[in-house]
């Protein structure tokens, strides 16, 4: 009937139509024991087609729970997630919430389970922290739960993604690639080889671009710096460095688009008996804690990652805007011990 109001979707309603028992909707949709995985992803999919999300509000109130914040993370071991947890948390303390914590490993389809079950654990609050994708279509089904999280009332906030439409603080990655480059061309480098995780992260797709924008504005060709990928990972730095060594040509520096990688590829020339910065200056990227503590001491782009985690719960805790707001941060270059002129300018 026109006019009418139409009724909010119910548990029932979506245990109705995929033919199973509330109870069953119940445990599929928390990621409880005692469902079959294929039965639960039934009944999950049926839930998105319905546009079906409980009101965590509502949940929380009849279950006593206590206010909590989800974070997922690629990956909680490496140093770069670690300290914007550790933002998150110094907030969250602030404001009296529990935080829970969650990573992906950076698998599209793990990081909808993390985030449906951050849902089902009546979270108030969703923050993703790490990068996206460059192709927007990996990440439609999380834009999808988080539209349908938001409606029900949950806050949510993200670090370094482009694609998910909320609100965002952006790393500066193009900036802080483009300053690592000039850094390394004005000590005379002009052939660098750059240890990268995979193109299809929008961290990678951004730092190579302010590579490339250097190289270019110093009459050089990006094509020329050659780029290994390899995982986003101190091993992958190592087997990058491994890679780079079997066939290094006339590389005179090394770029690792993050630290991790930075310290593998360091440990690998160590090992191999090349000198840094000697043979090879090597930089990195984030200036994660230990950056100054290993020898030589790691030339990198600061990011403030503390803050970041900081910013994003509190954009997260702010009255909602009527447009997704961003906030980009800020960088410096740390220039120390890891980098130095090519040996043949070296005076």
């Amino acid at each position: 009937m026109i006019g009418a109001v139409r009724r909010a979707l119910r548990l029932q309603d979506v245990a109705e139509a995929a033919g199973v028992s509330l109870a069953t909707a119940s445990r599929s949709l928390s990621g409880s024991n005692g469902v079959s995985p294929a039965l639960a992803a039934r009944v999950r999919a049926v839930a998105d087609e319905l546009g079906y999300v409980a009101n965590i509000h509502a949940r929380s109130l009849a279950g006593g729970s206590t206010s909590s914040i989800g974070l997922v993370v690629h990956e909680i071991g490496d140093p770069y997630f670690t300290e914007i947890a550790a933002g998150v948390m110094d907030v969250g303390e602030q404001h009296g919430l529990m935080v829970q914590v969650r990573q992906t490993r950076r698998d599209p389809d793990h990081e909808l389970a993390q985030i449906r079950a951050l849902v089902a654990n009546r979270v108030d609050g969703i923050l993703i922290a790490g990068s996206g994708y460059v192709d927007p279509r990996a990440e439609q089904a999380v834009r999808r739960q988080l539209e349908a999280f938001r409606s029900a009332g949950g806050r949510v906030a993200v670090i370094g993604r482009h694609h998910l439409g909320v609100d965002a603080v952006l790393p500066d990655n193009i900036a802080g690639g483009r300053t690592i480059a000039e850094h390394l061309l004005e000590l005379g480098h002009r052939r660098v080889a750059i240890l990268a995780g995979s193109r299809g992260l929008t961290t990678i797709a951004d730092r190579l671009a302010g590579i490339a924008e250097a190289v270019e504005a110093a009459g050089g060709a990006p094509e020329d710096w050659p780029v290994i990928e390899a995982a986003f990972t101190r091993q992958g730095g190592k087997d990058a460095a491994l890679r780079l060594l079997d066939d290094r040509a006339d590389v005179t520096a090394v770029i690792a688009l993050n630290d991790d990688m930075a310290i593998g590829a360091l440990s690998v020339l160590r090992a191999s008996g090349v000198s840094v910065p000697g043979d090879m200056s090597v930089a990195g990227f984030d200036d994660i804690e230990v950056a100054t503590d290993i020898a030589p001491s790691l030339t990198t782009v600061r990011l403030p990652m503390r803050e970041m985690g900081e910013l994003a719960l509190s954009l997260a805790l702010s009255a909602p805007a009527a447009r997704p707001r961003r906030r980009t941060t800020g960088h410096q270059l740390m220039v120390r011990d890891s980098t130095a002129a090519p040996r043949s300018q070296a005076v």
